[in-house]
């Protein structure tokens, strides 16, 4: 009895042990066959990048003035519409004439007197001091004729086309403009550089720019004023654009898109599915395969052409670059690269 109860336990234990070995070995070859994750690369060379870089604006008037006279009185006529086109010089309002009319009669009455006056004191029969306050009054009455003539015939003090009319004829002038004339011959806009790009933009430098209204139709301008200071919480600087527009077919207020070509650098370009950006800021980064393995690299882009990005740092010429299966990715791991 006792040799049956030694047997047994001899057989458990060795069936134990059995179990055990075969355990281990079915682990060890778990970890054995364990398969490296899979990637797709491609390597990324340096190339000659146009350094092109687009800014929205506003077309405004080169000019824009308000015509309106000096003093308040009625508006006999007004001799132009809202979309004419005048030129420098031409006549656009005439204002009641009563006034101006009494300040001539009062004007040839001085005159008149001045000359009595002048012969008098010529003779000796008049003092210098009468003589200076004549003198004083003519002069006084000429300029307010002189002033009331102006604010009678209105004119254009430019070319340009009339943008706004406030009256009627027969109106009496209130304050706001009579009429606006804006010069459209050329038209500017304002655009904001980088601080980095102040040291390329030149006055004379070319821009080529395209207005939504008129679809993929380029507009060619150049720069008139590079602004002498920076502003401290941007750090742009202010830039005017202007197009010389002869014919007229932009308007102030059309919505532009200006690019700028700043010459050509040699960068790396890479295709826009290796870039991974990291959640919860603007960094992003790329996987670059070397010896088997991935290395997280954070990347500064420059331009984007197509489905390319210039990468400005971050990346090496000739480099690895994964450009898919990099979800499960972390940096240091092995990989395995397929076609």
């Amino acid at each position: 009895m006792r040799r049956f109860a030694t047997n047994a336990l001899t057989i458990v234990i060795v069936a134990l042990t059995m179990f055990s070995c075969g355990k281990k070995s079915e682990t060890d070859t778990t970890k054995g066959s364990e398969k490296k994750l899979q990637v797709r690369v491609e390597n990324v060379y340096a190339e000659d990048v146009e350094q092109l870089y687009e800014y929205t604006a506003i077309v405004e008037a080169e000019a824009v003035n308000n015509i309106a006279p000096t003093i308040a009185g009625r508006i006999d006529e007004i001799y132009v519409e809202v979309g004419d086109h005048v030129t420098k010089g031409q006549k656009l309002v005439k204002m009641d004439r009563n006034n101006l009319e009494q300040s001539k009669t009062q004007l040839d009455n001085l005159e008149l007197t001045f000359s009595r006056i002048d012969a008098l004191y010529k003779a000796g029969g008049v003092s210098k001091s009468d003589w200076d306050a004549q003198k004083t009054a003519l002069e006084v009455a000429r300029t307010a004729y002189n002033n009331l003539q102006t604010n009678t015939q209105l004119l254009s003090p430019l070319n340009g086309i009339v943008t706004l009319r406030n009256y009627d004829s027969g109106d009496i002038y209130a304050g706001n403009p009579i009429l606006q004339v804006q010069q459209i011959t050329p038209v500017k806009m304002n655009i904001n550089v980088s601080e980095a790009q102040y040291p390329i933009v030149k006055k004379g430098m070319k821009a080529s720019i395209k207005l939504d209204v008129f679809g993929d139709e380029e507009f060619t301008g150049s720069v008139n004023i590079v602004y002498p200071t920076i502003d401290a919480r941007t750090h742009t600087v202010p830039v005017e654009i202007v197009i010389p527009n002869a014919n007229g077919k932009v308007r102030p207020g059309m919505y532009a898109r200006v690019t700028m070509n700043y010459g050509v650098n040699k960068n790396v370009v890479i295709p826009d599915n290796a870039i991974i950006k990291q959640q919860g800021s603007g960094d992003r980064y790329v996987y670059v395969y070397k010896d088997g393995k991935v290395h997280y690299h954070k990347v500064t882009l420059g331009r984007r052409m197509g489905n390319r990005y210039e990468v400005i740092s971050g990346v090496a010429d000739g480099d690895l670059v994964v450009t898919a299966g990099y979800t499960k990715l972390s940096d240091g791991i092995e990989v395995e690269v397929v076609k």
